[in-house]
């Protein structure tokens, strides 16, 4: 099937909103999400999603996947955050998700201050990166949201897979409970070797 990236064109005025969840943790994947939201169907209550309840991020979650232009999720492992830092591993996921619209933008709007590669296939899609734009850009609040929930749901399956380290209540991050965990059971495949404290496992 050809890639609706080989058709982009300047005359396309969809914007892509992108944002990502997971930079910080000790275990478990970065998760991105890119959203072209349909104007002349809007979104009531999107914002930034660390400021939603987890309820209410699920059901948001469900509104954007069905009333949104087109929607992606991409991720970097744990393996690749090790190997190419977590900056590049971001920008990675970033990349993953936008190649996996059925839409191509005319411009992509990335939440922070730097924005991944955006040439596919030759074509450069124009770009702006927001401090911010989680609160402030609708689309790319939406991708924060669809971000956070798919990462929340990836970590609630890994839970299952290593029930040693409580990955269902903190999603990975290095709380006291988690870094607790690590002291006893030593880290697993799904944690971030190049971060402290894992890193001194060698």
């Amino acid at each position: 099937m050809k890639s609706p990236w080989l058709s982009a064109s300047s005359v396309n005025q969809l914007v892509a909103g992108v944002d990502e969840a997971g930079r910080g943790p000790l275990a478990g994947p970065v998760v991105a999400a890119a959203v072209i939201l349909d104007e002349v169907n809007p979104i009531q209550g999107l914002m930034d999603s660390k400021v939603l309840s987890a309820k209410r991020r699920e059901q948001l979650a469900i509104e954007i996947r069905q009333r949104s232009a087109a929607w992606s999720v991409g991720w970097s492992d744990a393996a690749e955050i090790d190997s190419l830092n977590i900056l590049q591993a971001t920008f990675l996921a970033m990349r993953r998700a936008l190649i996996g619209l059925n839409i191509a933008p005319s411009l992509v709007e990335v939440d922070g201050n730097k924005l991944p590669d955006l040439n596919f296939f030759g074509v450069q899609i124009e770009g702006r990166a927001i401090v911010g734009g989680d609160a402030k850009i609708a689309s790319i609040s939406a991708a924060s949201i669809i971000a956070k929930v798919h990462r929340d749901q990836m970590m609630r399956r890994m839970d299952v897979i290593y029930p040693d380290y409580g990955f269902r209540q903190h999603k990975g991050y290095g709380t006291a409970a988690h870094r607790e965990c690590i002291g006893r059971f030593g880290p697993c495949p799904q944690h971030r070797r190049s971060f402290r404290p894992i890193s001194f496992y060698g």
